[in-house]
């Protein structure tokens, strides 16, 4: 539980890091449709990460099988959805896209299995 606390808080600073990049050296440099999606990977990476910290606080009041799963898919839509944009933005492949709605995947079910494991409590 406190581990997911911890990668919570890393990545929420992470967040921050890159939002403050993207806003300081990046708007000049991008395209408005990249600045967007850039945008868009940091703020879904931020709303997860605090996702996280929230998982590792229900798991110290629940038990780490009650959150488990469902942060490692938060976790693990951090990196494909947000990851997929932010490579998309820097690299300029663009077939990076198809990996983001995994990452949109990954984030709907983890959130789903916590309702329903909170529903079985």
């Amino acid at each position: 539980m406190k581990t997911w606390i911890i990668l919570g808080a890393v990545l929420a600073a992470l967040a921050v890091g890159l939002g403050a990049f993207g806003a300081h050296f990046l708007k000049a440099k991008l395209s408005p449709a990249d600045l967007l999606i850039f945008e868009t990977g940091v703020k879904y990476h931020m709303y997860h990460a605090l996702g996280l910290i929230l998982l590792g606080i229900l798991g110290l009041h629940y038990g780490l099988n009650m959150v488990n799963v469902s942060a490692v898919l938060i976790f693990a839509g951090i990196i494909l959805f947000s990851g997929s944009l932010y490579l998309m933005v820097f690299t300029g492949i663009r077939w990076m896209g198809i990996i983001t709605p995994l990452g949109g995947l990954c984030f709907i079910s983890g959130w789903i299995i916590l309702v329903l494991k909170l529903l079985r409590t």
